[in-house]
């Protein structure tokens, strides 16, 4: 354990930016209590608290190397359990309908569905001694001074207990997702409520699991994705999963919804760009009914802009931002933010303010290329700078570029897994690979 900066630190949420966070602050606090609502220790299915946990769902690289600094021997573990991993590089991209040239890229993915990731998550968290978790808990409200300059914890109340029960706390971290109370809770104290942006993409996942599906038309590849754009906006995910199942996830923009009937949901497969996944699903077994979730704007809390803040509260997760989940971002960000949590109790107990300043810097490059991508499509409503502008035409080239050279392709995958910033996708040697 690092030097100590207080006795309890209360984590509310335990999804993976609550656990991420709760490992880092193992580190400095001699307590960490994770409250959640749900019931999670064991847990390997779809939970209430997550609702697009049925979904595909990615861990780019970079979210992929800081789970395995944080829990080393991660990679393998989760491997060794059943999960994919491999290079990310190797796998099938399709933009603008014709396949990428694959690449080396040196960048590791793990696939596995979202509720076994995060259990693998849950059990090394909870492998540590000075961590605690609460389970199926409602958070009924913030605890504070009089004054409310201060947090001080949280009051919960147990499933089927009409009772609250108060945890004090030296620090309290929000992670309780979109559905954060943080900005209500703030007015009550008698704050600004922070502004928000909204970018509106109007997206339906409508998913459905396989048992394998025949090798002539998958030909060993682990992941079959057809990215959607302006010219196609219809996408989709169709990777292998742990204990020989295969997820796909079909995705619409702008109103366009996947169906969730057995026979709509083939005919929206057969209108892909890519027919191999047709063929694939129409001789595989389903092994369930499409289910479908729907998410209707990506948001970013920007409270780096407010003036004042109680001390004892930080917000993280999709509290602070949700980003359009088919860029795969937001396990990821949480990952980073997690970081950036380690780096500010290195100096003792974090100043929200500055936290949320930090936190918005790590956001910046993800939200700008997620919220610029959805921008690409002339119905979103949003101001379009020259810098979306420029950065989506020259993205459509990359894009391109990436079908032809390998390069290309590595140099997309490190910006996209966040690696990279996307400045490097201008220097020199790569504009010219993309623009001849």
């Amino acid at each position: 354990m690092a030097a100590p900066v207080g006795d309890r630190a209360l984590v509310l949420g335990g999804s993976m930016a609550g656990l991420l966070a709760a490992r880092v602050l193992s580190e400095y606090y001699a307590e960490v209590v994770v409250v959640d609502r749900d019931e999670m220790v064991g847990v390997t299915a779809p939970r209430r608290g997550v609702p697009q946990g049925r979904h595909v769902h990615g861990l780019l690289a970079r979210g992929q190397a800081i789970l395995e600094e944080l829990f080393p021997g991660f990679t393998a573990r989760a491997a060794a359990s059943g999960a994919h991993t491999g290079d990310l590089g190797e796998l099938r991209w399709y933009f603008g309908g014709r396949q990428a040239r694959k690449a080396r890229t040196g960048l590791r993915y793990i696939s596995a569905t979202r509720p076994v990731l995060e259990s693998y998550v849950r059990e090394r968290v909870l492998e540590l001694p000075n961590i605690r978790l609460e389970q199926r808990c409602d958070i009924l409200g913030l605890l504070s001074t009089g004054d409310g300059g201060r947090i001080l914890g949280a009051r919960v109340g147990r499933a089927g207990d009409n009772t609250a029960e108060s945890i004090e706390a030296d620090l309290v971290i929000d992670a309780t997702g979109r559905g954060s109370r943080t900005p209500a809770w703030l007015a009550e104290l008698g704050y600004e409520r922070p502004p928000e942006q909204r970018i509106h993409i109007d997206l339906t996942y409508t998913t459905r699991y396989y048992r394998s599906p025949p090798e002539d038309f998958v030909r060993g590849d682990k992941s079959i994705n057809p990215v959607a754009s302006p010219a196609f906006p219809r996408g989709a995910f169709f990777s292998a999963m742990e204990h020989g199942r295969w997820v796909l996830s079909l995705t619409g923009v702008l109103g366009d919804r996947p169906p969730t009937d057995p026979d709509g949901f083939l005919e929206y497969v057969r209108s892909l760009p890519v027919p191999g996944i047709y063929e694939a699903v129409r001789e595989a077994e389903p092994l369930d009914d499409p289910v479908a979730f729907r998410y209707p704007a990506s948001v970013r809390v920007r409270y780096e802009q407010l003036s004042r803040f109680p001390a004892g509260l930080l917000v993280l997760g999709d509290a602070a931002c949700s980003f359009n989940p088919v860029y795969g971002q937001g396990m990821t960000v949480a990952a980073i933010e997690a970081l950036v949590l380690r780096d500010q109790l290195r100096t003792g107990v974090p100043e929200p303010l500055r936290f949320a300043r930090d936190l918005a810097n790590v956001i910046d490059v993800p939200w700008d290329i997620s919220a610029g991508g959805d921008l690409a499509f002339a119905e979103v409503p949003g101001e379009r700078p020259a810098k979306v502008r420029i950065g989506n035409a020259y993205m459509s080239r990359a894009q391109a570029a990436a079908t032809r050279d390998p390069k290309v392709l590595t140099g997309l995958m490190r910006v996209l897994g966040l690696v990279d910033s996307p400045q490097s996708m201008m220097r020199p040697t790569m504009l010219l690979r993309v623009l001849r």
